[in-house]
């Protein structure tokens, strides 16, 4: 799947911002900034693994900017940035 860069989210409290960026290698590098990834980095990747491997994007490099989002908000923000940088809108089919 063809990919160009794309962001979606804020700085805001209680958001997260998802940046995606086509790359060169196979898989999902994704790349977290959080005040919390010591106690919940690994289910805040997992959340963006899942969804962006949902919406048939298995190569990205991926930069989170976390400020405490829940997990419904970490999916909707990256389904955002998957919808911008592919083109496909997945809420249409």
């Amino acid at each position: 799947m063809e990919l160009k860069m794309a962001t979606a989210g804020t700085m805001e409290s209680g958001d997260i911002m998802i940046q995606l960026a086509p790359s060169d290698h196979p898989g999902l590098d994704i790349h977290l900034q959080s005040s919390v990834a010591f106690q919940f980095g690994d289910q805040i990747r997992e959340v963006i693994r899942e969804t962006l491997m949902g919406l048939g994007i298995t190569k990205a490099e991926v930069y989170a900017t976390d400020k405490g989002a829940l997990d419904c908000t970490i999916r909707a923000r990256t389904t955002a940035a998957a919808v911008r940088a592919t083109g496909n809108d997945v809420w249409s089919e």
